[in-house]
């Protein structure tokens, strides 16, 4: 006899998703987002694509630091390495556009490697200043390697076409965006429960532990770098062909920030909290911007002049603040808010 969530066999362990409203509402988000370029603004719209893609990027850290418990401050440059593989394949060398998604995720997980396997030993703040040096290295061989990149000048990006269809239009690009998305979130949720997603969460709860029963630690954590660096590259490709220019300049240091940010506020090592930590962060700005400009149009205009620095503020109060009161992140609160309804009014 079943109770509550009490698992009775190993498929039910691994299942994907055991619950049948967790479907139905899962097929309507779906459907609502199929249906949003049709309802919604082109300002709206720019949104909608700028969370899809985070949301590729955010998947992508959550293997990392989140399953795995790897802190990484350089994850920027795997963005930045995506972005360039792609604009160079594509708009350099005329190659077809799934050569240069493809492109874009096999060079960042192998600069993934050469950042990986020095700090196979480290962990921690070690790690996190490891990658943090990564990130400004490869800033730099992007900027001298004139011949391929154009250096400052940067590279013009063109929204692709795929076997006859054309991304060029808002609409068609968030489509686009949306098929990563999902696609990374199906691949996500599947690492997580498959042998190799068992041995990362085992890693990250406790190395030594991990090891002892068998686990090849180098082996695993050189496999999730190489994976969220792969998925993040695919994420930067996307960002790039939105910006429809790639240079360094448009991916600061500040990105790395944002996504640490995400997990943070969403929930470390959950795939719904990389989407809803992803919502929150890319909205929080412009929310806080319109509600100020409300009071005072002056507000309105610092937040527009100094979007930066003011966007650096506002993350860091976020952090601040989920660490001191909620921990666990926006999953965290959810499950205690649907502990409560289940209990109620024997939640006491």
């Amino acid at each position: 006899m079943r109770t509550g969530d009490f698992k009775q066999t190993y498929g039910e362990l691994v299942t994907l998703v055991d619950s049948p409203p967790v479907w139905l509402w899962s097929a309507l988000l779906v459907a609502a987002l199929i249906a949003a370029p049709f309802v919604l603004n082109s300002y709206a719209l720019s949104f909608l694509m700028i969370i899809l893609i985070t949301v590729v990027g955010a998947l992508g850290l959550n293997i990392l630091t989140g399953y795995t418990g790897l802190i990484s401050l350089g994850h920027v440059g795997f963005l930045v390495t995506g972005a360039y593989a792609y604009a160079v394949l594509v708009s350099k060398y005329q190659m077809h556009p799934l050569v240069g998604f493809l492109g874009a995720g096999v060079v960042p997980a192998l600069a993934s490697l050469i950042v990986g396997t020095p700090s196979l030993r480290l962990k921690g703040l070690y790690l996190a200043i490891t990658t943090l040096a990564f990130s400004f290295i490869i800033n730099t061989m992007i900027l001298e390697a004139r011949w391929l990149t154009n250096g400052a000048r940067g590279i013009s990006v063109q929204r692709p076409e795929i076997f006859g269809l054309s991304f060029d239009s808002d609409a068609a690009f968030t489509y686009l965006c949306l098929g990563f998305a999902v696609l990374t979130l199906f691949a996500t949720l599947n690492i997580r429960r498959s042998r190799v997603g068992r041995a990362f969460v085992a890693i990250r709860d406790n190395d030594t532990a991990a090891r002892v029963m068998g686990i090849n630690l180098h082996a695993y954590k050189l496999f999730a770098f190489v994976t969220s660096a792969f998925i993040t590259g695919l994420s930067g490709a996307l960002y790039g062909i939105y910006l429809s220019f790639v240079s360094v300049e448009g991916f600061p240091f500040l990105l790395s920030i944002e996504a640490l940010a995400i997990l943070i506020v969403g929930g470390l090592g959950s795939a719904l909290g990389a989407v809803l930590g992803t919502i929150l962060i890319v909205l929080l700005p412009e929310a806080t911007r319109f509600v100020f400009s409300l009071f005072s149009a002056q507000i309105d205009a610092t937040f527009t002049t100094g979007a930066q620095e003011l966007k650096s503020m506002l993350y860091g109060l976020v952090i601040i603040l989920f660490l001191r009161f909620q921990p666990r992140g926006l999953v965290g609160a959810w499950h205690d808010i649907r502990r409560m309804w289940v209990n109620w009014p024997l939640r006491y």
